[in-house]
């Protein structure tokens, strides 16, 4: 413990030093205090709690690139905001991870003491690295400016809280706990060695350190996998993203795991391959136990669906389970029955649809019905459309026209890949005109584009298309709305752009 009079002999030091920093000063006048507070580590450490709040942020940068790990430690354990945005600053530089491992510990430390600092307020250590990117430079500002961004971070629901007013008179209330928050991607192998140690802290902290994910992504449903997913608080993910092969046990042991997800906004499953042992009877089971936990996603808002090989002919098991009005729906580079698409088109709740995608959803021998009748239903609220590779052709296109002239909201529609005439093109634009938002059109290089022998790609006539419907534009009064043509090369299958010049594949190039 410091005498008295120290303890007063540095905070006037600070002060006069530091709290002057709150009115514009050159930054490098901030840089070489942080300098000479690192050089006189015992020092610093030891004065930590009395160092104005200002002086944190860059000093906590300046000791994170030196690796001043026990500087670190003793300021997370001090840190005056309720947050510590840990992973912005992880993505601009590349941490040790002896220097990652101290910010945990001191955290760990915290936790430990009955009696928490006096100036204690950190409530969240967010090691997402897109998450508070401005924070780090802010404090050059005001100090009004750090300190409220810092306070809205805590303002904001992050899950369950641990309830402290409840307990008994005369009893210590509970020491609430830390939210860790993390972006998870859970792939084949063990972790890496941060998320290792953060899941050893994690398993050692009395549950008074929550780990947060808004945004999970799983590449394999390993028992190791699982078994990680039981330490995240699962009501804080909001965004997850499922791409691997099942098998009956392991879905069996995941299925729990969705269903606590109570919070989730956006879910894809994406190449849900079922395992080649898998008998039908077993493969139905799955789809079953899958589908029904949509019935604990009451905030759904975005479903993707890409690539499920069990989908055709069980559409219908899943729209039925959907809880709320979706904002966004995609069904792309899967095998849908026709009775699957028009049950679809016909149930689907539209109340608050925004998105819709088909992408590579094969429509060639279906009828257009269902889909004029399912874009007319959506037309009040629908912004984005994408009906690429669908295999529509002139009929098609012509049949919704009428639907699409009524999509008041739309601004971006394509439907590249599609084999369709200039006739045809020229058309949907006098029908989509009218549409004050719509300002971007990706569309497929008609047919009269390409060579009639080769069926290549003739870049000349393709140019006199994109002219004729420039000209077109403004003649009718739109020329603000942007015009994109899009067709695939037929070396690589990369796709060719042109707006007003060809953007060409390198196989283009080396013709």
């Amino acid at each position: 413990m410091w005498p008295k009079r120290s303890r007063v002999y540095l905070q006037d030091l600070f002060q006069s030093r530091f709290i002057r920093m709150s009115l514009p000063t050159p930054r490098r006048l901030l840089e070489l205090a942080c300098q000479s507070l690192l050089r006189d580590e015992a020092l610093a450490m030891s004065a930590v709690e009395m160092l104005p709040a200002e002086i944190f942020p860059p000093l906590f940068m300046a000791a994170f690139a030196g690796k001043h790990d026990k500087i670190l430690k003793m300021m997370v354990q001090s840190w005056p905001f309720p947050c510590l945005p840990l992973g912005a600053l992880m993505k601009d530089q590349q941490p040790h991870q002896e220097t990652f491992q101290a910010v945990l510990d001191g955290l760990d430390a915290l936790l430990a003491q009955e009696v928490r600092p006096r100036r204690w307020k950190l409530q969240v250590l967010n090691l997402q690295k897109d998450a508070h990117q401005e924070f780090w430079t802010v404090w050059s500002g005001t100090r009004a400016a750090a300190c409220s961004l810092m306070e809205t971070e805590a303002t904001q629901p992050m899950g369950k809280k641990q309830k402290v007013g409840s307990s008994r008179a005369g009893s210590k209330p509970p020491l609430a706990p830390v939210e860790v928050f993390i972006d998870l991607s859970l792939k084949e192998g063990a972790p890496d060695e941060s998320l290792s140690y953060l899941i050893k802290k994690v398993s050692q902290g009395r549950g008074l350190l929550h780990l947060c994910c808004k945004k999970l992504k799983i590449f394999a449903v390993s028992m190791q996998n699982i078994n990680i997913l039981k330490m995240v608080q699962l009501d804080s993910v909001q965004d997850l993203e499922v791409n691997c092969t099942w098998k009956p046990s392991t879905l069996k042991k995941f299925v729990p795991q969705l269903s606590q997800m109570g919070n989730l906004r956006r879910f894809l499953l994406s190449h849900i391959l079922t395992s080649s042992h898998t008998t039908a009877a077993q493969e139905q089971q799955c789809v079953r136990q899958l589908t029904s936990q949509f019935l604990s996603l009451h905030h759904l808002q975005e479903l993707c669906l890409d690539a499920l090989s069990f989908l055709e002919g069980r559409l219908h098991q899943v729209l039925r389970c959907l809880q709320t009005p979706l904002e966004a729906l995609s069904i792309t580079n899967c095998s849908l029955s026709e009775n699957d698409f028009a049950h679809l088109c016909q149930t689907l709740n539209v109340s608050q649809l925004k998105g819709l995608s088909f992408s590579g959803l094969n429509l060639t021998n279906m009828s257009s019905g269902p889909l004029q009748l399912l874009i007319e239903r959506a037309s009040a609220t629908l912004q984005d459309l994408d009906l690429d590779e669908c295999g529509i052709m002139d009929p098609e296109i012509t049949d919704i026209l009428p639907a699409l002239s009524l999509c008041s909201e739309l601004t971006t529609f394509s439907f590249c890949e599609n084999p369709i005439s200039m006739s045809v093109l020229e058309e949907l634009l006098r029908h989509t005109v009218g549409l004050s938002k719509l300002n971007h059109v990706l569309y497929a290089a008609p047919l009269e584009s390409y060579e009639e022998l080769t069926g290549t790609l003739h870049l000349g006539r393709l140019a006199q298309v994109h002219t004729a419907l420039r000209q077109l534009l403004q003649e009718l009064g739109r020329p603000d709305m942007v015009w994109f043509s899009a067709s695939p090369c037929p070396h690589c299958g990369d796709r060719t752009f042109y707006d007003p010049n060809p953007i060409l594949c390198p196989c283009y190039m080396s013709v």
